[in-house]
C-alpha cells in the first residue's frame, strides 16, 4: 500500500526497490528529508557529485513519486525539489516475481545494516525515560488478528503524534522509529506456538 496512491504493479515495486537501494538516490532522499528542498547544484555540492548526475537521479525519483518539483522556486533550467510523504508495505514474498523479490531482498539487506546502527545508537544515546533516545522491548501473546489490529494502531499513533517537516512544531526533531513483530518459533510437532 502506498499513501493514498493506487496499488503498485510488480514492475513498479521492483523499480521502487531498486531505486531505494541506489546509494546516491538514498543520499538524495536523506538530504531532502533533513533540509526540506534542494536543486541539482546544491545536491552536487553537498554530495560530491556532478550536477548532471544529481539532476538525472532527481528526475528518476520524481518519476516514482518520491519527490516533486517546487514550481514556485523553479525557473528556466533551475528546478527545486522536495520529498513527498511516502508509505509502502511490501507484499507477501510468495506473491513476488523473482526480479521483484531479488530487488526487495537487496533493499532489505541495506536496511538491516542501517537499522542495526540505529539500534546501537539508541542504546548508546539512551539517557533515561525523559531523553530523546528511547529503547523498549516487549513480549506478549496475541492472535494474528490482534497483531494486525496492534500494527494498525501503531501506525495511527505515528500519524497522530508525527508531523510533516513543514508543519513540525518548534523544538521538533526528526525521529527514526522502527517496528518489528515476530512470533516465537512454532513447535515442530503441530506448527502452533508453545503455551499453556
Amino acid at each position: 500500500m502506498t499513501d493514498g496512491l493506487p496499488e503498485m504493479t510488480s514492475l513498479e515495486r521492483t523499480a521502487l526497490y531498486k531505486s531505494l537501494g541506489n546509494p546516491l538516490r538514498r543520499r538524495i532522499l536523506e538530504y531532502l528529508g533533513r533540509h526540506g528542498e534542494a536543486n541539482s547544484t546544491v545536491l552536487a555540492r553537498e554530495l560530491g557529485e556532478s550536477s548532471g548526475t544529481t539532476s538525472y537521479h532527481l528526475r528518476k525519483l520524481a518519476e516514482q513519486r518520491l519527490i516533486e518539483e517546487i514550481p514556485e522556486k523553479s525557473g528556466g533550467r533551475e528546478r527545486w525539489w522536495r520529498a513527498l510523504p511516502f508509505r509502502h508495505t511490501t507484499p507477501d514474498p510468495a506473491t513476488m516475481t523473482p526480479d521483484e523479490y531479488a530487488a526487495a531482498a537487496q533493499l532489505a539487506h541495506l536496511k538491516i545494516e542501517f537499522d542495526t546502527e540505529l539500534y546501537r545508537r539508541a542504546h548508546q544515546e539512551y539517557r533515561g525515560p525523559d531523553g530523546w533516545a528511547q529503547v523498549q522491548r516487549h513480549g506478549t501473546w496475541m492472535t494474528r488478528e490482534e497483531l494486525h489490529d496492534f500494527t494498525r494502531a501503531y501506525q495511527a499513533l505515528l500519524d497522530r503524534y508525527g508531523h510533516p517537516r513543514d508543519r513540525a512544531p518548534a523544538g521538533a526533531r526528526p525521529v527514526l522509529m522502527r517496528y518489528y513483530a515476530v512470533p516465537e518459533a512454532a513447535e515442530e510437532n503441530d506448527g502452533e506456538p508453545a503455551g499453556p
